[in-house]
């Protein structure tokens, strides 16, 4: 498993701004699905990144999700689905999209 150096926030978020390499693409947009579950198995979703594999979110889709997807779509409890997406894809897709406008 590839495990990513990030700072804990009191939320139970990663500061995706920390991330480093590890073997991982820096850009989300390049990772496969093994890279999405070991990032949320590394964020401490367990259980809820054997989601993203059944459903084979790769990064790309990761990064296309709503939060619709994210709290229906994968079929998560309310409570792990809400951080997951709050926490993790949003702040995801704002640093791609950033990122990507440079």
């Amino acid at each position: 498993m590839l495990s990513i150096d990030m700072e804990n926030k009191e939320n139970g978020s990663l500061g995706t701004e920390n991330l480093v390499e590890n073997g991982r693409p820096p850009d989300p947009a390049d990772w496969a699905v093994t890279d999405v579950v070991n990032y949320f198995r590394t964020a401490g979703f367990e259980e809820q990144a054997n989601a993203f594999q059944e459903q084979e979110i790769d990064g790309k889709s990761l990064l296309l999700m709503t939060r619709n997807d994210v709290l229906t779509g994968l079929s998560l409890k309310l409570g792990p689905a809400l951080k997951i997406y709050e926490y993790h894809v949003k702040p995801l897709q704002t640093q791609h999209l950033k990122s990507s406008s440079l």
